[in-house]
């Protein structure tokens, strides 16, 4: 259990069957473990995995008011009262870890080789490039989106240039009560289109997790869960009501306390910040989209224990250095001719019998490089569509403002 990430620690008291004794200490939480030490000496009374747990409960009785009890399969029943910030708390935590647990997919039993360990690794690669991609794509809708409305946008002031036109021309102009009408038929079509984005954006649904959410204060948690969008972020409680929507814009920070745990965080000036602490067993699958969406807002502290080079490089970096990674395996795992003379054969003859990957691994890897450098090559292709979408956009804005002053100043003179 010391290799494993603690997610949480509360302090508590541990009902010691054999003394008839309450002892103070510390109640740790891993992913896959309890565990439990003494504040006196330091030494771990009881330590077991969630694994083995067949229930969790509320319990009072005569030894204590309130307390939380687990039952292992072997019949042993632990008692842990005391418990801070609160029962509640602690209890919906545990709870979380060790359904989530339950409900994942049962390990292999069979020990894990070089060549399973590299796949897994390119596949989980994959994996975070296609939620890239998929970002990528929406992203790239919601620019479509705003480039046909600035389209609408500059119609309309087209229309208007005309009706500034009829209004500054003589007054014997036949066609000026047939141009009055156009501009309130054309009026629904451009909120529609410039509302498109916004309605895009909430559909547009990129990743949702279960978690334990609090604001404020620690000791009131709730079961819900963290729906990351591709406008912004949604945290809904059990029964899957909306308890905060923050817009993409609206986030300040993003603090990653642990692999396990971040917290969201809206400034305000005058009135309290909006900030939600989320701890949850699913929280990896969520971070690398953050990273994505909010790499500058994104904040990882010592506790997250991420290496630092995941922190500085990009997406693109990391599949490539995984894929030189991946390149540099294979090539060692090939078999190689001996050069006439050299001291090295003896070793290269034992590298061949025993290869680090098998040929099935490696045709697994190959399929998955040659699909990460497919989507490597398309995020790059939409990446440069978006960018001349972008100046696209920024011309338009530039010429629509311009068209505004003038007709503000043609309205001017008319009034």
């Amino acid at each position: 259990m010391s290799r494993e990430i603690c997610v949480h620690s509360w302090p508590c008291s541990y009902y010691l069957e054999p003394e008839k004794r309450w002892v103070p200490g510390k109640l740790s939480l891993t992913s896959r473990s309890l565990r439990f030490m003494t504040d006196k000496t330091g030494e771990t009374l009881v330590s077991f995995p969630l694994s083995s747990v067949v229930e969790i409960k509320k319990e009072a009785s005569h030894f204590v008011f309130s307390s939380i009890t687990i039952l292992e399969n072997s019949g042993l029943k632990h008692w842990f009262s005391s418990l801070q910030p609160s029962r509640n708390a602690v209890f919906s935590i545990i709870e979380h870890f060790w359904r989530e647990l339950l409900l994942s997919p049962p390990e292999a039993a069979l020990p894990v080789t070089k060549g399973k360990q590299l796949t897994g690794l390119m596949a989980c690669s994959q994996k975070r490039l296609e939620e890239t991609a998929r970002v990528l794509h929406h992203q790239g809708e919601q620019l479509d989106s705003i480039t046909r409305g600035l389209d609408k946008m500059e119609s309309d002031l087209d229309m208007a240039d005309r009706l500034l036109t009829e209004l500054e021309s003589p007054s014997w102009w036949p066609f000026s009560s047939k141009l009055w009408k156009m501009p309130a038929e054309t009026n629904p079509k451009e909120s529609t289109s410039m509302a498109s984005p916004k309605v895009l954006g909430k559909e547009g649904v990129v990743v949702r997790i279960p978690a334990v959410i609090s604001q404020g204060n620690a000791s009131h948690v709730k079961a819900g869960s963290l729906t990351i969008l591709v406008s912004g972020l949604e945290i809904h409680d059990s029964c899957s009501l909306l308890m905060h929507r923050f817009e993409r814009e609206d986030i300040d920070d993003i603090k990653v306390h642990t692999p396990y745990e971040i917290s969201i965080r809206q400034r305000f000036i005058g009135r309290p910040d909006i900030a939600y602490r989320l701890i949850s067993a699913k929280m990896s699958e969520a971070i690398p989209i953050l990273e994505v969406q909010f790499s500058k807002k994104m904040e990882l502290l010592e506790d997250a224990l991420t290496p630092r080079s995941a922190r500085s490089s990009s997406p693109i970096e990391k599949g490539c250095s995984v894929w030189q990674a991946a390149s540099g395996l294979m090539d060692r795992a090939m078999p190689h001719e001996p050069c006439s003379g050299s001291q090295e054969g003896p070793s290269l003859q034992l590298q061949r019998s025993e290869p680090l990957i098998s040929e099935g691994d490696a045709q697994e890897l190959r399929q998955i490089l040659r699909k990460l450098k497919s989507l490597a090559l398309d995020t790059e292709t939409e990446l440069e569509r978006q960018d001349d979408v972008l100046d696209g956009i920024t011309a338009a804005i530039d010429r629509t403002t311009l068209t505004i002053d003038k007709h503000n100043q043609r309205t001017k003179k008319l009034t």
